[in-house]
């Protein structure tokens, strides 16, 4: 009798909705109001790191989870019934190092960084179920209005946070022939002094994080000199704001890290890391984004793996760049660049370094570095990192944890990463296991972004 009366109730919630679907021009319940959803019968990853919950209840009030866990009928009468049986649903994505604003199509240029260009990169993040993205530096003022308007949800796509435009070094890295962003975008201070205000002024505009690049890349240029990199730490430190550091080589990460840093924004891919960068790391709690596919993106198009065929991937690509990766020339190119071996033995480096600090305990992030460059594509390249990590030994579930869970304690947020009571409704439903495959991350069903669904299938829209 009470499965009969459920039946009954559900087959009149699915009715209403229809109803309220066809009266709201298209759009769904979860948008129009706030009735309760709930979403039921599927297996449930819930970023933590515990085991899937198969055959799950999964309740949204609002914009948050009012309760998850195994099947349960206690909901309210009136919730609208949503069957996800044979589906399985992860947290949304966080990316702790991505960059908006920099790249459209396959330009690089200080005017990308406009409004209608950030957004649509945004909503590819959110359609890729990336719900939360942090511009790490190079950010221009605009930044701070996108970020309250996402932060509100007054505006579609990924949720974002940054690290303002960052402390880079003169004649240095980030290289401005590779990224050749506005005055407004980057400071390059010559003084510990300078170095000091520009952390005051940063601070003044309410930076979530504050950024230091500290690299010869490849030995062609002058490294960020200890005393600058001294001075923003300390002064970031002093009001209270944590720095992220990009760097390239072992020697590099252990002085920042002595210097006390508190991020380090991408895998050590020179050489092996050792013990005493390991008591480094977990003595000082700091957190280690690998960014595994940055290197990659230089060579693996070339290659003309069988995924660049897929809808997951030419969905991600403005048109621009999808020529770009037809064009034999520009392939060629890539192929007999004389540092693909330092691209492929960074990438080979970077995977085994994550592997051993991940077993070593080490607190570990998650991040692409997309939108940075072309070749590191928003969305699409989030879940090739999850692959590239599960190559280097982690589990799936290790995988997804480091990109929800982890990546949202690394931004100490509490509100998000974690698919618990009271966290928002942030979720992506998939077709297929990831656990048994971690590319079964690439097939969306639908996204869900503070309790509204906002996105179907890839390739659908």
């Amino acid at each position: 009798m009470r499965q009969e009366t459920i039946s009954k109730m559900n087959i009149w919630s699915r009715w209403l909705f229809a109803l309220v679907f066809l009266l709201a021009g298209g759009r769904s319940v979860a948008e129009v109001g706030n009735q309760v959803v709930v979403l039921t019968g599927a297996r449930l990853i819930d970023g933590s790191g515990r085991p899937a919950v198969e055959n799950s209840t999964l309740v949204i009030e609002g914009d948050k989870i009012g309760t998850v866990g195994p099947s349960s009928d206690k909901y309210p009468t009136e919730a609208l019934v949503i069957d996800c049986s044979g589906k399985t649903i992860i947290p949304g994505l966080i990316s702790d190092h991505s960059h908006i604003g920099i790249v459209d199509g396959t330009s690089v240029k200080p005017e990308n960084y406009n409004r209608e260009n950030i957004l649509r990169q945004l909503k590819q993040y959110e359609a890729y179920g990336v719900t939360t993205v942090t511009a790490l530096g190079l950010n221009a003022p605009l930044f701070y209005q996108l970020r309250a308007d996402q932060h509100e949800g007054r505006s579609p796509g990924a949720d974002v946070f940054g690290a303002d435009c960052g402390i880079g070094a003169p004649s240095g890295a980030p290289p401005a022939a590779l990224l050749p962003v506005g005055k407004d975008q980057l400071y390059r201070p010559e003084t510990p002094d300078e170095a000091r205000a520009e952390v005051r002024e940063m601070a003044a505009r309410h930076t979530d994080l504050i950024k230091i690049w500290v690299d010869p890349l490849l030995d062609t240029a002058p490294t960020m000199k200890p005393e600058i990199y001294q001075a923003v730490i300390e002064e970031a430190h002093r009001l209270g704001l944590r720095v992220a550091a990009h760097i390239y080589y072992l020697q590099n990460a252990k002085d920042v890290l002595r210097a006390g840093v508190d991020i380090i924004a991408h895998g050590v891919r020179d050489k092996p890391v050792d013990a005493e960068f390991i008591d480094e790391m977990k003595s000082r709690s700091a957190f280690y984004i690998a960014t595994i596919g940055l290197d990659e993106t230089s060579y693996i198009y070339a290659e003309q793996p069988d995924w660049m065929k897929s809808t997951f991937f030419q969905s991600a690509l403005q048109p621009a760049l999808r020529a770009q990766l037809s064009d034999l020339g520009y392939l060629n190119r890539m192929r007999t660049n004389p540092r693909l071996a330092i691209f492929k033995k960074a990438v080979g480096t970077n995977k085994e370094n994550l592997k051993v600090l991940f077993d070593s305990g080490v607190k570990i992030g998650f991040g692409t570095d997309s939108g940075a460059i072309p070749l590191r594509i928003p969305g699409w390249a989030e879940h090739r990192e999850l692959q590239l990590m599960v190559e280097s030994g982690l589990t799936p579930m290790q995988a997804l944890e480091c990109a929800t869970s982890n990546a949202a304690a690394l931004l100490k947020l509490t509100d998000r990463g974690v698919l618990e009571p009271g966290k928002l409704a942030d979720f992506v439903i998939l077709t297929a296991n990831p656990l048994d495959d971690i590319s079964n991350t690439e097939k969306i069903a639908a996204v869900w972004h503070r309790g509204k669904k906002v996105n179907g299938p890839i390739g659908s829209e």
